[in-house]
């Protein structure tokens, strides 16, 4: 029997992501009427005032207006549907997010980055828990999101290794309800991570659960134990 249970599993992995170098917050204090309140409501899902700080540390050449418009743009972006706005989002994160800034009369292009991607330590890093979300029908509550610069880029479900019925594939199938009930929250996603604590000689795995699968079937021809955390 397992001496683990699922809220330890989250305080486990809270306390691996502080060991990494980042901050750590509980939703609730800033969720609206919280002591650090940060959103305005359940529907919000980009801490905006750390974005739009980030931008300033990051672009310092660029205009206060014109980082303004960027992050305005950002947060509600413009394509159709989910998996197009996942897509634009991520081009802007890889690539910068367009911009024209008028300097001496002229109208030049630029672009605003939204991560340091030269110098780490530029930019901010929190894994939160506890953090609700408001959708379409129904809220949610995923066990952990990953921020940098104010941007929600991960998310991550853990469940109970002591339940049998909770297991990985439970997890990933929690992760499924998720882009569902509150698609708001996957417009920004990069990465799933799915975790029971289980022994295995894997620390991830791909988007399939057939790839999952996989992974198991190899962990039969291994011994050397490591904590079990797939991507979704």
């Amino acid at each position: 029997m397992s001496l683990i249970d699922e809220n330890m599993a989250e305080q486990a992995a809270l306390d691996w992501f502080e060991e990494l170098g980042y901050d750590r917050v509980f939703g609730p204090d800033i969720a609206p009427q919280g002591p650090q309140q940060e959103r305005e409501n359940y529907k919000v899902v980009v801490l905006a005032d750390r974005l739009l700080t980030a931008m300033a540390r990051i672009n310092p050449h660029i205009p206060a207006a014109v980082l303004e418009d960027a992050a305005r743009q950002v947060i509600h972006g413009n394509a159709a549907g989910l998996m197009q706005s996942n897509r634009q989002f991520h081009r802007w994160l890889t690539d910068g997010v367009p911009v024209e800034i008028n300097r001496d009369g002229e109208t030049l292009g630029d672009r605003v980055k939204l991560i340091d991607f030269g110098n780490v330590d530029n930019n901010e890093w929190v894994a939160i828990n506890q953090f609700s979300i408001e959708g379409p029908k129904h809220t949610r509550r995923p066990d952990i999101v990953v921020f940098i610069n104010g941007l929600p880029l991960a998310v991550i479900e853990l469940k109970n290794p002591a339940d049998e019925n909770a297991d990985i594939w439970a997890a990933f199938n929690q992760l499924q309800t998720y882009k569902e009930d509150i698609p708001d929250l996957f417009v920004f996603n990069q990465v799933l991570g799915i975790s029971d604590y289980t022994p295995c000689p894997h620390r991830f795995a791909v988007r399939r659960p057939r790839a999952i699968q996989r992974m198991a079937n190899h962990r039969r021809r291994e011994t050397r134990p490591a904590r079990r955390v797939a991507a979704a």
